[in-house]
């Protein structure tokens, strides 16, 4: 995987990410399954390009207009691509010594190619969701707790 500089959305860009949503985003209502047809004419061009997209591709890319019309960064990463521990560690938002901590403690799997961890894009996503979901799963049981003790929250 390269690693790139991240390009957060200028406010123009913003803006047209917004534009673009509001006018693509009927197409998911009006169709709710299966491929659609897209059509389009590059900016100074007169030609239309007309293609049909796998609805999987087209949820994805309403997915990059949503998170660029907020204003952030978006990355593609395939889910077989291999990770650093740093690029890891970037993903989940924790330390790179974490990271290192949590594969020698084999929560997530991974491979050394010489001395070097290499992380699948796919198991770092499913030890995120997993990790996620027991984190929401105490949240929930410590606002259970705080109702019943009656301390307002």
């Amino acid at each position: 995987m390269q690693a790139s500089a991240l390009k957060v959305p200028s406010q123009k860009t913003s803006n047209e990410a917004k534009e673009a949503l509001r006018v693509l985003g009927g197409l998911r209502r009006k169709r709710p399954a299966g491929p659609a047809r897209v059509q389009m004419r590059p900016e100074g061009s007169s030609a239309e390009v007309g293609v049909v997209v796998p609805r999987e591709a087209l949820d994805l890319f309403l997915d990059i207009l949503r998170e660029m019309a907020s204003g952030n960064a978006v990355t593609i990463l395939p889910v077989h691509a291999e990770l650093t521990t740093q690029q890891a560690a970037d993903l989940l938002n924790v330390s790179r010594p974490h990271v290192v901590a949590l594969l020698e403690q084999n929560k997530i799997p991974h491979r050394l190619v010489g001395t070097h961890r290499r992380i699948r894009v796919a198991d770092l996503m499913e030890f995120k969701q997993k990790d996620d979901a027991e984190r929401d799963a105490i949240v929930d049981e410590l606002a259970a707790e705080a109702q019943r003790l009656g301390l307002g929250y």
